[in-house]
């Protein structure tokens, strides 16, 4: 009997391992750990990205002012040398000796001053005129007749209000140059020099 039982007992169910390894990789504890990888895959990829967009900014900008400071530096190093052979080009003359500037002392002038009252006003007026070279220097004092002669009516124009306070002195200054450049010549006189400007 026990034999029989046995024989017609169904034989026991093994255990289905591809169901199981189905059903465990769909449970819902899995799946969230895939998504979770994902994200981080995605912020990775992320930052990756915009670090790269910030670096190829950065070297962009950095990369393009040293370009522009090279080309800038490229062009003084050619403008310096035209600047050297200009003396030499300009009949051989250069600064002073010892550095100093080539001026040309101005005897003191004295004008009347244009008042509205008709009262006699004075300007005492002391400069210097400095020239590029010591050779431009020479050929500026041959020249100095005529330069003190078109000051003189610019000067003799002059009221006491213009005079005053540091901005009318530098626009004294621009008129004086002006006038000395278009006697001398260009490139005659680099700048004028008030040594005094009193009002009397």
């Amino acid at each position: 009997m026990a034999a029989t039982k046995k024989e017609n007992a169904p034989p026991p169910s093994e255990p289905d391992t591809a169901g199981d390894a189905a059903e465990s990789s769909e449970t819902p504890e899995s799946k969230p750990g895939l998504l979770g990888n994902r994200k981080r895959l995605v912020i990775i990829g992320g930052a990756v990205l915009m670090l790269a967009v910030v670096g190829g900014g950065a070297a962009f900008f950095l990369g393009g002012g040293k370009s522009a400071a090279g080309e800038s530096g490229a062009e003084s190093a050619e403008a310096a040398p035209a600047e050297e052979k200009a003396p030499a080009e300009g009949e051989g003359g250069g600064e002073g000796e010892g550095g100093e500037l080539p001026l040309v002392d101005v005897p003191p002038m004295l004008v009347n001053l244009r008042t509205a009252d008709g009262s006699a006003r004075y300007l005492k007026l002391h400069f210097m005129l400095e020239a590029p070279s010591t050779a431009k220097a020479d050929k500026l004092k041959a020249r100095l007749p005529a330069i003190l002669d078109a000051y003189q009516p610019f000067l003799r124009e002059l009221r006491p209000e213009d005079i005053a306070g540091s901005a009318a002195v530098f626009r004294i200054k621009e008129e004086m140059l002006i006038r000395a450049t278009q006697v001398a010549g260009r490139g005659m006189v680099r700048d004028v020099l008030i040594q005094e400007l009193v009002q009397q």
